[in-house]
């Protein structure tokens, strides 16, 4: 796709309009209304109302028929009736809608005028779209719901709305997987209303979707929806889900099912928010949860998570535990214990500065948080021994984060 600015002059210049806008996305048009807009007089050519009045010098002329270069009326070319639905002024743009039922490649920009600030040129605009097939408004969707910001744009959307609420089923299905993401979710949400879509196809797009809001929705609908006979497949695709958001939506659910003692295998999720949930549904189900994150983590600890846990839950006397396990020889342990210790406010400077040296940058990062309300007590030579380019990157920046809490350099203006 052309810049907006070169595909403005392009047009004005008579390319043809599928050179110049092939394949242009939503945002496009309206960028290319205010690029044409911004053209040279000279580019945007001469208009002239019959009689030969100068229609940009007689501001009260009547509404012409268009001419160009003082030649009266004559058939205009696409690249043109383009031009001049973007013009400057509003009596050209108004006039120039008359072309658009001859070039259907102008859509985008009847819809872009349907949001004119202009009342004549918006209310032409409005009528003209009402005649066409709704079906034709689907390809710019993505558009519609762009100038649905503007104080002036429902107009369109609302006739897409209506269309994709009262028609074919198969017309809602083909904005769901649109690229256009405004386009996906508005499809999904109507799909939803019209209850087009199977709880086990929507847990399958709230464990799929790249778009977190959209996953949001689906899961939510998803269990919202599933009966009896969909609790497994449900429940077992957003439990299986990337998304941290969507494995907790699943084990919440496992409370509605009566499965309060699933949400076990959630204790030690990597995700904090999953862990919670897992812990309130089995608190829900009757079973406290911190005897078993202490068995968790009296052992072999093989799972971090469940050391975070421990500490999200437990009280001071599970300190030790966790002091314990700040140098097991698995990073992600030690870096999950500072986590815990944090989380039951047992941080002790002493303790914990060895952890500055560790050679596990997560662990260095993680002690240095942890760290950061103990500065003060730190000597200066100590962390500025850290400060010195002999010393991993990582150790040099937990020093300067640490100096700089402390006092000892001042922030950067």
């Amino acid at each position: 796709m052309n810049d907006v600015r070169t595909a403005a002059s392009q047009l004005a210049g008579g390319l043809p309009l599928h050179e110049v806008l092939a394949d242009a996305p939503p945002e496009f048009w309206p960028a290319l209304d205010s690029a044409i807009r911004d053209l040279p007089p000279r580019d945007l050519g001469t208009y002239v109302a019959p009689g030969g009045r100068w229609l940009r010098r007689d501001r009260d002329a009547p509404l012409p028929s268009l001419g160009r270069g003082g030649r009266g009326r004559r058939e205009r070319s696409e690249s043109e009736a383009a031009v001049e639905l973007c013009h400057p002024d509003g009596r050209v743009r108004e006039a120039a809608l008359d072309l658009v039922p001859g070039f259907p490649a102008l859509l985008p920009l009847l819809i872009v005028r349907c949001a004119d600030w202009a009342a004549p040129v918006r209310e032409r605009a409005r009528a003209l779209l009402s005649e066409m097939p709704p079906p034709s408004l689907l390809p710019c969707a993505g558009l519609l719901l762009l100038l649905a910001r503007r104080e002036q744009g429902r107009f369109a959307v609302d006739l897409l709305d209506r269309e994709l609420r009262e028609g074919p089923a198969s017309q809602v299905e083909d904005l769901l997987d649109s690229e256009d993401r405004a386009t996906s979710r508005f499809g999904h949400r109507v799909a939803l209303d019209r209850g087009l879509l199977a709880p086990g196809r929507l847990a399958r797009l709230a464990s799929g979707s790249g778009d977190a809001s959209l996953r949001d929705l689906c899961a939510e609908a998803a269990i919202a929806s599933m009966r009896d006979e969909d609790h497994d497949d449900v429940l077992g695709t957003l439990l299986a889900a990337r998304a941290g958001r969507i494995r907790a939506a699943g084990v919440t659910a496992l409370r509605r099912t009566g499965r309060h003692d699933e949400a076990r295998a959630w204790l030690a999720d990597r995700s904090g928010v999953v862990r919670a949930c897992a812990r309130y549904v089995l608190r829900q189900g009757g079973t406290d949860p911190l005897p078993l994150y202490r068995a968790m983590c009296a052992g072999e600890v093989t799972v971090p998570g469940a050391v975070s846990g421990l500490g999200e839950c437990g009280d001071r006397s599970d300190a030790e535990t966790l002091w314990a396990l700040v140098s097991h020889p698995a990073p992600g342990v030690r870096v999950h214990a500072v986590s815990g210790l944090r989380a039951l406010d047992a941080v002790t400077r002493d303790r914990l500065a060895p952890l500055i040296d560790d050679p596990s940058p997560a662990v260095v990062r993680a002690a240095t948080r942890a760290l950061l309300p103990h500065a003060g007590g730190f000597s200066p030579e100590w962390l500025s021994e850290r400060n010195v380019p002999d010393r991993p990157r990582v150790v040099q920046v937990a020093a300067q984060r640490l100096l700089r809490a402390a006092g000892h350099i001042r922030p950067t203006p």
